[in-house]
Formats: structure tokens, sequence, C-alpha cells
């Protein structure tokens, strides 16, 4: 690693399988172009084919000059690559990111129930947390969960979310038309036999269960990532 002096305008340093330089911008261009000579001058044949970083410490406006850079570089020393570092992200954007990261989602051991198939009459299917069903449920048979309630397909037996007193929970199907919806402690019955066959969720506001068009009233579009469940 080669290092220079916080005054130097120029300073180097290996990183991987190049080199970072951080440039004051505050110097002329033929001066940082005259540093720049003498600390890859010491390094010969290690700078050919390199990757190099061009670092003006998030000064803006010298766009012209990391341009003139990058053509000296490439052309007196014949480096591979030149760019410049990758943005930060905003504190409030990484700090959200970290936190979510650390809830460890995407290693979590989930304890959704996923089924597959048909679920009919007389039959009950039961859950502690969420329920999604990839297929039809008949009339005739009885849901319950203590989250979300999905089904991949029509819905038309009674379905209990958020059981037994979760009103945050949702029901969602491709074709819903449920004999008797109920989340948490609201419920509601009968079925719109004139709604045509789309995407809908029922959902609890102001003490009443309302059902939405998904497509235009995604329940999920506000949340800023992804969340274990």
């Amino acid at each position: 690693m080669i290092n220079f002096d916080s005054a130097a305008p120029v300073k180097l340093k290996g990183v991987g399988d190049g080199f970072w330089i951080t440039l004051d911008p505050s110097h002329s261009e033929d001066v940082l172009k005259s540093e720049i000579d003498k600390v890859f001058r010491n390094l010969k044949h290690l700078a050919i084919n390199a990757s190099v970083v061009l670092d003006v410490g998030g000064a803006k406006g010298h766009d012209d000059l990391i341009e003139s850079l990058k053509s000296f570089l490439m052309t007196t020393f014949e480096v591979a690559k030149v760019s410049t570092p990758p943005e930060k992200r905003s504190i409030p954007t990484e700090r959200i990111r970290q936190r979510d990261l650390s809830k460890g989602w995407n290693h979590h051991r989930s304890d959704v129930l996923m089924l597959r198939g048909i679920v009919r009459s007389g039959q009950k299917i039961e859950s502690r947390k969420h329920i999604v069903i990839m297929g039809d449920v008949n009339p005739g048979s009885e849901i319950c969960a203590g989250g979300d309630v999905i089904v991949l397909g029509k819905l038309a037996g009674k379905v209990h979310a958020g059981f037994p007193n979760t009103e945050t929970a949702i029901v969602f199907a491709l074709e819903f038309r449920p004999t008797l919806v109920r989340i948490g402690e609201t419920a509601a019955s009968g079925i719109d036999e004139e709604a045509g066959i789309k995407p809908e969720y029922a959902s609890v506001e102001n003490s009443a269960i309302i059902v939405k068009d998904y497509m235009k009233a995604n329940p999920f579009r506000k949340m800023p990532w992804p969340e274990a469940i």
C-alpha cells in the first residue's frame, strides 16, 4: 500500500486488484496530472490493466476534470478501467435497510401454511399464522388463520383472518366470492354476484370490512422493504 500525507493533492492506495486515487480538486488540473504522473511512474508495470477509482471526496461540479484525468490515466499508463466511487445511500435509507436485514428475513423459517389443491366442502383449514392456498376454496369449506389469508384461485367458502382479534390482517383472492368474511372481530356476509372476476382483497376500515380491487389499491404498495411473516 502506498499512502501520502493528508496535505498532498493526490493520495494513492492499493484496493483489491487496483488503486484508489483521492484528489483535492481545489488544485489545478496540471498540478493533479503532475502528481498522478509521479506516483504512477513508481508503479511501473503494476498500473497496466489495473482498475482505478478517482475520488474527489464527494465534491460536486468536477465532471470535466474527472473525465480529463480518466483519459490521462488510460492513455499514459494503460490502466484498464477508471471509475468514480459508488454513491453512498442516504442515512435514513441505509438505516431502514440495515434494520430490515438485521431481522434476517432472507434466512427466516416461516410458520406460514401453504397448500396446493382444492379445499372442498366440509373441510376446515386452520393455522396460527398466515395461510396461502394455491387453488380454489369451495362453498361449505372454512379457512381460519391468525394472520392473512391468500387464495390464488376462487374463494367461495367461509374465511376468518386475524383470528382472534387482529384487525390489520387481510383476505385476498383472485376471485373473491366468500359466503362469510371475518377479520379479527369484524364480520361481513353475502356475495356480490354481479361483481366481475378480478383480484380483490378485504380489510377492516372504520370498524367495517371493505372489499377493494387489488390492482387499484394494492395493500402492499406502501411497504418500503420485505418483512418476514
